[in-house]
């Protein structure tokens, strides 16, 4: 599903050699139809650089990147958007606080359909959207006509999954999604999360700072470090490692800034 050639992205090219920054290394990655894989990595290890390229952020100074056979490398981000589905680590990107919950959902049941002039909403679109919004248990299915601003994180950021993946999208990005929540609320948006990707059956990278959420969620984990894959392990290989290890692999990399969230994960 999706394909990366000898990815590289180079910062600061124009300033003092020093200040150059490497943020991806000529990286290789193949990632298969309903692989759910999990990212982690160090401070400036491109994680967030790898999840932009994707995305069409960011454009890549030499590579290409194939999504379902497509060469999406030069395509404009909101042209890509056809094939990605994102939920970013902030609970107030990737919605309109002043629109309500039905139009924030109109508008990603739209992402990939062509633009024109006929009406938005319809009955049966509006009870859709009621029959989504009841599988996050969350009580938000009566509250369609609601501003989505007035939601707290935690139901915001649930409601941003759903609009990501409403259209199933060939591919999900989660960039650090639940960085910002609280852990409660962190543990029940990942929880549905896992039940989302799964049912779908979605290929789905999932970046994290937390070691524990990387080794539980999705069947493939990678390690980034210095803008390289230093590390990639699935099915069997992933289900049997533990924090310790991945502590053991991390400590084998003299350069490696540990951050907080994977201190205390």
């Amino acid at each position: 599903m999706l394909k990366i050639t000898n990815l590289t992205k180079i910062f600061n090219k124009d300033l003092n050699p020093e200040d150059l920054k490497v943020a991806l290394d000529n990286v290789s990655l193949e990632i298969k139809e309903g692989e759910f894989v999990t990212v982690i990595g160090g401070n400036g290890s491109g994680k967030s650089t790898l999840l932009n390229l994707i995305a069409g952020s960011q454009i890549s100074d030499q590579g290409q990147i194939k999504i379902d056979e497509v060469d999406v490398t030069d395509l404009k981000e909101h042209k890509r958007s056809k094939y990605i589905g994102i939920v970013f680590q902030d609970p107030m990107s990737g919605t309109a606080a002043n629109m309500s919950l039905e139009e924030n959902l109109a508008l990603a049941a739209r992402r990939a359909k062509k633009k024109g002039l006929k009406w938005g909403f319809n009955k049966n679109l509006s009870e859709l959207f009621k029959e989504n919004l009841a599988t996050l248990n969350l009580g938000l299915e009566s509250r369609l006509n609601h501003k989505i601003g007035l939601l707290s994180g935690g139901q915001r950021q649930a409601v941003t999954l759903l609009m990501a993946t409403i259209d199933k999208p060939k591919l999900l990005l989660l960039d650090e999604h639940t960085a910002a929540l609280d852990p409660k609320t962190a543990k029940t948006v990942l929880q549905l999360t896992d039940e989302i990707v799964t049912k779908n059956k979605l290929t789905t990278i999932m970046i994290t700072h937390n070691m524990r959420d990387a080794l539980k969620y999705g069947n493939r984990i990678l390690m980034l470090n210095n803008g390289r894959i230093v590390f990639d392990a699935s099915g069997e290989e992933k289900r049997k490692l533990t924090i310790e290890d991945l502590l053991s692999k991390f400590g084998a990399l003299d350069d490696m800034e540990f951050t907080d969230q994977m201190l205390l994960s």
